[in-house]
């Protein structure tokens, strides 16, 4: 299940995101400092020191953003959010095909996190720079995403992708993982469309013990495969 999710930042927020990320060039490494052993030889991007102040700032202006959408809440059900890192593709600059790891440590804690979601926040406008798609291969095809800056695409993490080499100008986003309350793909996108489902029921003021019979199954639900 693949999910667009727009306007996760302002573009006031964006912009000052922008300023911070790319008027410190001393906080940017080889982005290959945290690929493992199948992403180091197709891996070709810079990133933000995820242990730097820079990277510290930035993390809390995307983490709480993320906390208050409700689209995220909804799809991702999340009970952990790896600290968000920063990478920057400029002219050559690509990530070949590769599946997330399955387990990453918690820069800050040292904590396992068991990666079940993969999102990507674009700070670039699409139209500043050439190639630098996100393709995700999923049991329907290949999709890309290439989105407007601010907009995020929330993907499961055992998808095969890549992203594109950049031909012209500079593509700089925000990635990271999430780990889920509901750890199976299929269960967490069934809840998802129940809550859709309630929340357009609600708008349309249905009826109500019907409502109150969808709220409490979803509930049930949540109870029964969610791990917390």
């Amino acid at each position: 299940m693949l999910i667009h999710i727009e306007n996760v930042l302002t573009k006031e927020s964006v912009a000052s995101l922008r300023t911070a990320l790319l008027g410190a060039e001393q906080a940017w490494v080889d982005g290959r400092v945290t690929a493992g052993h199948q992403g180091m030889p197709v891996k070709l991007n810079a990133q933000v020191d995820e242990h730097s102040q820079l990277a510290r700032d930035c993390q809390r202006v995307v983490a709480a953003a993320l906390e208050r959408n409700p689209l995220f809440i909804s799809a991702a059900l999340p009970n952990t959010l790896y600290p968000p890192m920063f990478n920057r593709y400029e002219q050559g600059m690509k990530f070949g095909l590769h599946v997330d790891g399955g387990i990453r440590l918690h820069p800050h804690t040292g904590n396992k996190i068991r990666t079940d979601l993969s999102a990507t926040l674009f700070l670039s406008e699409p139209d500043t720079y050439d190639g630098g798609e996100l393709q995700i291969e999923d049991t329907y095809g290949t999709h890309s995403a290439k989105y407007a800056a601010g907009d995020m695409v929330l993907y499961p993490s055992t998808s095969l992708h890549e992203v594109t080499p950049v031909t012209r100008g500079v593509r700089l986003a925000c990635f990271t993982w999430v780990q889920s309350m509901i750890r199976d793909d299929g269960n967490r996108r069934l809840l998802f469309e129940m809550d859709n489902a309630i929340q357009r029921l609600n708008a349309t003021s249905a009826d109500e013990a019907a409502r109150r019979s969808l709220v409490g199954i979803y509930h049930n639900l949540l109870r029964k495969w969610g791990e917390v």
